[in-house]
């Protein structure tokens, strides 16, 4: 990819996923075909310069696998991942190495995605040496330049061993690889997870330091409801390989419009403001479809206390109900005035009023539902 490509107008997305579909073939007991995991099913999103992309949802939705099909680790079987107009799904060889360049991850186990037997240093330098950036003094300055960066004194953690490090300073070697050569992009995949919660903070900080000061962009997937709000500038829910719901994150959590995204927030627990009590979470009841047999029309129907026949015979689509809010859902909650005369005041509130995080969020049952 040339820099000709990479210079695009300001006003147009940095990334552009459209139609995006990964799947994997499974291989039954014999020999005997066993279907196909239908990881990521036709997803589509935008992601700006300087902005945060939250994506959340529960274990085994997609989020990871749509990820890596991002970075064409593996390539989508179908779709088309637009980096500041270029198709990286087209693109091979040099040239696709040369995009990965502007498109970097960081993973969720730090000590895994760094080589034990190397030291911080030679950690760090790697994609520079790998990317060609000529000269050995010029990487070591650079390599000094990030570790000071990301909050590590290069003169005492340069000659260290993963090993040596903690999990929150592992991480941070692993950040530092991934700003090393400058990229617009870094996708996060649940990259403070495995973090306790003091470390968490530290490294949420940094990322958010890091945006401001080299303008990066970040989709940043974690499971983590309260953690992908607070770095979120618009949240996406998955659920099953598909997007419920992509909207603002404040607009996102303070009125859902998705009943999977009502059910998410109404899971998690969380203390009522006023009494100092504890607020018990509201599970979702059924169990969770498989994949390899996804339900027909909503795949979320088959848990949804508001579906009704049209939930079985038709796939909702991805449509916007306020600016910048869009729900793929027949019934979508509490719709807004003006809008397509579904069903509105669909959910109560905690008893403190709210409907955020940790309130005991209800969706009620439409007449008739199945």
């Amino acid at each position: 990819m040339t820099t000709a490509e990479l210079d695009r107008p300001v006003g147009e997305p940095l990334l552009q996923a459209r139609n995006i579909v990964q799947e994997f073939p499974v291989r039954g007991a014999g020999g005997l075909r066993g279907g196909v995991v239908h990881a990521v099913s036709d997803v589509s999103f935008e992601v700006h310069a300087g902005e945060t992309l939250g994506v959340v949802g529960e274990t085994g939705s997609g989020k990871s696998t749509l990820a890596r099909s991002l970075v064409q680790a593996p390539r989508p079987k179908s779709g088309e991942v637009l980096f500041q107009g270029a198709d990286l799904v087209r693109l091979r060889g040099s040239r696709l190495v040369a995009a990965r360049r502007h498109v970097q991850m960081v993973y969720q186990d730090p000590y895994g995605s760094l080589n034990p037997r190397w030291r911080v240093a030679e950690l760090v330098e790697e994609p520079l040496v790998g990317y060609r950036v000529r000269g050995a003094e010029r990487r070591r300055r650079r390599v000094d330049e990030l570790l000071d960066l990301v909050g590590l004194d290069p003169s005492v953690f340069g000659r260290r061993r993963p090993r040596e490090l903690s999990g929150g300073q592992c991480q941070r070697v692993a950040i530092a690889r991934a700003i090393a050569l400058d990229p617009a992009l870094v996708i996060c995949d649940e990259a403070v997870s495995s973090l306790d919660v003091l470390i968490q903070a530290q490294v949420l900080n940094l990322f958010e330091r890091l945006r401001s000061e080299l303008g990066l962009s970040y989709v940043f997937i974690a499971h983590d409801l309260a953690t992908v709000r607070q770095v979120s500038d618009r949240v996406a829910v998955m659920h099953l390989g598909q997007l419920a719901e992509v909207g603002p994150a404040d607009a996102l959590y303070r009125r859902p419009l998705h009943p999977y995204t009502a059910a998410l927030l109404a899971s998690v627990p969380g203390l009522d403001p006023d009494t100092g009590r504890a607020r018990r979470p509201v599970p979702l009841t059924g169990e969770p479809p498989s994949p390899l047999d996804p339900p027909s029309g909503c795949r979320f129907r088959t848990r949804c206390p508001r579906a009704q026949a049209k939930c079985a015979t038709e796939e909702p689509a991805l449509r916007e109900r306020a600016p910048g809010h869009s729900v793929s859902c027949h019934f979508p909650l509490d719709v807004p005035a003006g809008g397509d005369g579904g069903p509105r005041h669909l959910t109560r509130p905690a008893p403190d009023g709210s409907a955020g995080p940790g309130g005991h969020l209800q969706v009620e049952p439409h007449a008739g539902a199945s």
